[in-house]
């Protein structure tokens, strides 16, 4: 049986839809604190740290720890992204550049 009974029916599914509300309850934040943005450019660069530090915590990690390592690395970050993205930074940390 579909609809709401339907749901109970599949074992191991969740009760509730609290993760989705936490995601949703996250933008709605960002979206009304972004009413105070001065110019266009401080909203674009709010909406990039609010996806950076969401991201980071989907992944399971400290967000400052996080924006520190960009900041500290900030030449090889711009030279390739790629590498710095919020799942995959620890590895590039791991294994540094031979010194040139």
């Amino acid at each position: 049986m579909e609809g709401a009974d339907g749901i109970s029916a599949r074992a191991g599914a969740p009760l509730d839809n609290n993760i989705c509300e936490q995601a949703l309850k996250r933008a709605v934040l960002h979206r009304k604190n972004a009413l105070f943005y001065k110019t266009l450019h401080a909203a674009e660069v709010g909406d990039l740290f609010m996806t950076l530090i969401h991201t980071r915590q989907l992944c399971g990690a400290n967000s400052f720890e996080y924006l520190t390592e960009l900041q500290r690395h900030a030449r090889e970050l711009a030279a390739n992204p790629a590498e710095w993205m919020p799942w995959n930074y620890r590895e590039k940390l791991a294994h540094p550049p031979p010194p040139a």
